[in-house]
C-alpha cells in the first residue's frame, strides 16, 4: 500500500519550531587523542545494557549504534543489548536495581527505594503522540474506551501516558478500560480496533496511519508535557561502587553514539534498520523527526528543570509520596555524567540540540 500519511497529521507530529539546520551544525567536539586512539584490552569488560521495548523503537538504538560502529569496543566494553517489555515494567527496572543491566530508570523507582541513580539522559524529550481511532475527536470521547497499557501494565508507560491525556478532559483512569500486552502489539491493535488510543513512537504513527489512514494523532505527547524528563538510563548504586569506570566509559561510548547519529545519517540507519526490523521510509520518518525535534541528547542530557518537573509531577499523581521526594542531586550521578562528558569531547551543541 502506497498511501502517504496526510499534510494535517505531519503538522502536528512535527510542530513548526524555529531549528537550525543539521547542515550548520557546531563543529564536531574534539576528543582527546589518548581516548581517540583503541585502547589495548587486557580484557573486555562486559555489560548489559537494556533497551525499553522489544524490538526497539529508533529512538532506543544508540546501544546498537555504539555496539555496531565499535565505539564499545575501543574502550574495552563487551555490551550485550537486551529487550525489555516496557522500561518501566517490573522486569526493567529490578535489572537495574539489582546490577545486572544498565537500561531505563525512571524517577519514581528511585523514590520508591531502588538503590539506583540516573547516569546518562538518552532521550530528554517524549518522541510519541497518543493516536486514537476515527471516532475519538477529543479527549472526552475516550470516556468507557479501551486505552493500551502495553509495556508493564498499570504503572507502565503507556498507561502513565493515557492517564496524562484522561487528565485534560478531567477523566480518570477508572473512566476507561487499560489492556495490557507485549509492545509489538500496539499497532495491530489499534488498526484492529482492539484498543482506541495508545502513546506511539514517530515510525510507529507512519506505519499505523499507511495501514488505516483514518487514525487520528490526538495529541504530540511533547506538547502536553513539554517539560516531561522520558528516557534516562541508570545504574545500581553497587554497580557505580564496583565498576564505576567501566558505567563511566559505557555513558561515554553513548554520548558519542549519540552524536554520530546526529552527524552521520547514512552511516546510522543500516544500523537502525537492522535493530528494529522496521521498513526503510518509516526509519528515515522517525530519524528526521527525532533529529529535528532534539529528543536524543548530545551531551549528558542531565536537566535539572526536567528533572524537578517530572518529580513534582509525579507527587501530584501520587507516584511519590510528598515526603519522599527526592532531589535532583539524589536521583543523578551528576559528576559520573561530567566525566563521561568529558572524555566524549566537552559540551557542544548540534543545530539547536544541546541537552
Amino acid at each position: 500500500m502506497t498511501t502517504k500519511p496526510k499534510s494535517s497529521v505531519r503538522r502536528l507530529l512535527i510542530p513548526a519550531l524555529t531549528l537550525a539546520l543539521l547542515a550548520v551544525s557546531a563543529p564536531a567536539a574534539r576528543i582527546s587523542p589518548a581516548d581517540a586512539q583503541a585502547q589495548p584490552c587486557k580484557e573486555m569488560r562486559k555489560v548489559k545494557l537494556g533497551v525499553s521495548v522489544a524490538p526497539p523503537n529508533v529512538v532506543h538504538t544508540p546501544p546498537y549504534v555504539a555496539r555496531a560502529l565499535g565505539i564499545f569496543a575501543r574502550r574495552c566494553i563487551e555490551a550485550t543489548v537486551i529487550e525489555f517489555e516496557g522500561g518501566l515494567s517490573a522486569t526493567n527496572l529490578t535489572a537495574v536495581a539489582r546490577g545486572e543491566a544498565l537500561a531505563s530508570l525512571n524517577f519514581a523507582a528511585i523514590a520508591q527505594g531502588r538503590n539506583a541513580k540516573q547516569i546518562w539522559g538518552m532521550a530528554p524529550r517524549l518522541p510519541q503522540a497518543y493516536v486514537v481511532s476515527e471516532e475519538i475527536k477529543t479527549a472526552a470521547d475516550l470516556k468507557g474506551k479501551r486505552l493500551s497499557a502495553v509495556g508493564g501494565g498499570v504503572g507502565g508507560f503507556n498507561w502513565v501516558m493515557g492517564r496524562e491525556v484522561l487528565k485534560t478532559a478531567g477523566l480518570r483512569v477508572e473512566d476507561v478500560q487499560f489492556i495490557s500486552g507485549a509492545t509489538a502489539g500496539r499497532v495491530p491493535g489499534l488498526i484492529q480496533g482492539q484498543i482506541h488510543g495508545v502513546a506511539l513512537h514517530p515510525e510507529d504513527v507512519y506505519l499505523a496511519q499507511k495501514q488505516k489512514p483514518g487514525l487520528r494523532v490526538l495529541v504530540v505527547l511533547a506538547d502536553l508535557m513539554p517539560k516531561y524528563f522520558f528516557n534516562g538510563y541508570g545504574a545500581a548504586d553497587v554497580l557505580l561502587t564496583r565498576e564505576r569506570g567501566m558505567v563511566r566509559d559505557v555513558v561515554a561510548s553513548l554520548i558519542e553514539a549519540n552524536r554520530i547519529i546526529y552527524r552521520e545519517k547514512e552511516k546510522v540507519i543500516p544500523i537502525m534498520l537492522e535493530a528494529t526490523k522496521k521498513p526503510a521510509d518509516a526509519v528515515n520518518f522517525a530519524y528526521d523527526y527525532l533529529t529535528k525535534n532534539c529528543v536524543w541528547s548530545v551531551n549528558t542530557g542531565f536537566s535539572k528543570e526536567r528533572t524537578d518537573w517530572s518529580l513534582q509531577n509525579a507527587v501530584e499523581n501520587g507516584d511519590i509520596p510528598a515526603d519522599k521526594k527526592p532531589s535532583y542531586e539524589q536521583v543523578l550521578d551528576i559528576k559520573l555524567g561530567e566525566e563521561a562528558l568529558a572524555m566524549a569531547g566537552g559540551p557542544t551543541k548540534i543545530g539547536a540540540c544541546g541537552d
